[in-house]
Order: C-alpha cells, then sequence, then structure tokens
C-alpha cells in the first residue's frame, strides 16, 4: 500500500494549454508512490481532443520531503505465523514497533514502505529463501542491519549466511531474552565520533562504516566493521578469541567457536586484495593479530 498520492485532473480539451479555459470532459488520475522516492516521473499520455489524438507529456518532479522512519520500527520476515507473532509480540513488549511480512517479497515491499532501523529475516521462508532477500536488499544498497534466524549452525549455514549479506544470525529455537538481547546490541546508540583509525594503507571511517585500501573503498557488514574495529584498535595485539566474542559480539555467544574464523575470512576477503600485504595475522590456538608480517 502506498502512503501518499497525487491526484491529477486531465482534459481532453488539452492540459497543455493551460491559460485557455477548459470545456471538454475531465479525467481523474491517481499517480501512488512510496515514501522511498525522491521524486515521481509521469512522461507520456494519450487523450482525445476534438476527434484526434492529442499527445500530452506532463513530467512531475516531485521532491518529496519524507519524514525518517520510525526509530522504534524493526521488520520481521517470517513463514512461520506462530513464530512471527511470538517475536512480534516480545519486541512490542520492549518498546518496539514490528512490522511482520510473511515472505521475501513482501518484506522487500515494506523494506520499502516503511525504512526499518533493523531486520530480522528467517532463511527458511515460503519462495525465495532469506539468503535471496539480504542478497537483494544488499545488491540494492539497504545497508540496514540483518539478522538472520538458522536452523543450523554449521561453517558452511554461517558462511552463506555472511556472504549474503546479512551481519548477524541468531540459532533456533528461539529464546526470546538472548534475541531481545541482541536486538538492543544492535540499535545501542552509535556515539562514534567522525574519527578514522589508521593502520598502514587501510582506513577505517568511523562515521561512514566503510574501510579504504590503497584508494579501494569497502562496504562492510555491521560485524564486520566491529570486528576490524577491533582489531585496529589493538595493533600488534595478540587477541584471543575469547576477548574478540566478548568486545565485538558484547554478548554471552551461544554456538561453536569457530564463528570467528568465519567472519575473519570474509573480512580477509574485502580488505586484502591480490598483491596487498595480509594484515589479519592467525595465531595459532590463541586468536588473531593485525600486523603486517
Amino acid at each position: 500500500m502506498f502512503a501518499q498520492a497525487i491526484v491529477v485532473k486531465l482534459f481532453r480539451s488539452g492540459l497543455v494549454r493551460h491559460p485557455e479555459p477548459h470545456t471538454g470532459e475531465s479525467q481523474l488520475w491517481v499517480i501512488p508512490f512510496g515514501p522511498n522516492l525522491s521524486f515521481y516521473s509521469f512522461c507520456r499520455a494519450s487523450l482525445p481532443m476534438n476527434g484526434a489524438i492529442a499527445l500530452l507529456s506532463l513530467r512531475l518532479s516531485l521532491v518529496m520531503n519524507t519524514a525518517p522512519s520510525d526509530s522504534s520500527c524493526i521488520l520481521v520476515v517470517e513463514t512461520d505465523e506462530g513464530l512471527a507473532q511470538s517475536i512480534s509480540a516480545d519486541l512490542k513488549g520492549a518498546g518496539f514497533e514490528a512490522i511482520v511480512a510473511p515472505d521475501a517479497a513482501s518484506g522487500l515491499r515494506q523494506v520499502t514502505a516503511v525504512q526499518p532501523l533493523l531486520i530480522v529475516v528467517d532463511r527458511l521462508l515460503v519462495g525465495e529463501s532469506g539468503l535471496w532477500f539480504c542478497q537483494r536488499l544488499r545488491s540494492n544498497g539497504v545497508r540496514v542491519p540483518v539478522l538472520m534466524l538458522m536452523a543450523k549452525d554449521t561453517v558452511e549455514d554461517r558462511a552463506a549466511c555472511l556472504e549474503a549479506g546479512a551481519d548477524d544470525y541468531f540459532l533456533k529455537p528461539y529464546r526470546p531474552d538472548e534475541f531481545l538481547k541482541l536486538i538492543r546490541l544492535y540499535l545501542q546508540p552509535d556515539n562514534q565520533s567522525a574519527e578514522k583509525l589508521r593502520f598502514g594503507d587501510l582506513v577505517l571511517d568511523l562515521a561512514t562504516r566503510r574501510a579504504n585500501r590503497n584508494g579501494r573503498l569497502i562496504d562492510l557488514t555491521m560485524k564486520e566493521f566491529e570486528l576490524l574495529k577491533y582489531l585496529m584498535e589493538h595493533p600488534r595485539d595478540v587477541l584471543t578469541r575469547e576477548q574478540i566474542l566478548e568486545n565485538v559480539w558484547g554478548y554471552d555467544f551461544v554456538g561453536e567457536s569457530n564463528v570467528i574464523e568465519v567472519y575473519v575470512r570474509y573480512l580477509r576477503l574485502k580488505i586484502e586484495d591480490e598483491g596487498e600485504k595480509r594484515l589479519i595475522q592467525t595465531v595459532r590456538g590463541v586468536g588473531y593479530v593485525l600486523r603486517e608480517n
């Protein structure tokens, strides 16, 4: 459903001859548009005029003053009606506004309509999967944090989740307290200054949450950003897996510890292009260190 609509009255006698009186029959055209569109262009229409065809070109360039999205709006894309209701009720009880979409297609429409602050999506959906949903979001330039609900916790599952563009995942069965703790972690106020962290030829912009290496802009998911930030805040320090879990994830992690390896692998693929030095080094049996050799 569109949030707004423009009503345009068109006259058979020719809207283009504006100063002259219009005596022909009128047609009412309703042009809907959503809050995400900066302008709507309506181009050509053919209308009968005195037995002839008048070609009317009407361009509407409407700069919309869209209000920012509701700061408490969370979109839940979930096919399981019972689970969707439980998540929605818990989110509302915690003070958030919850909007539910039953499949990937309707989820994408809701992203356009409500511009949520965070998205929760199940990997298993009717129709297109949660992975497909994430891929479409990222290919469309949507950078909203995405948490994926998953039934399995294998390395392959986590890798697929990250590759699709999700920021984090939550393992089923659904546990309200842990789920809400994760939600609050991602929605906590960002008090970062506009400073940049630097290590060698790698620069991390804390304001845009993007990295830059040798002039190459690198988009990061929220979790990739937090991991790289933590490493760059402690250059040349060997960081244990326990330290990384505590400081990057910020909660009692549930799952296999090699989730860090999965994130490090994808982070390396992004920041270490062919011919560039490896910066994130593995310290076997301990953890990781950011150094140039």
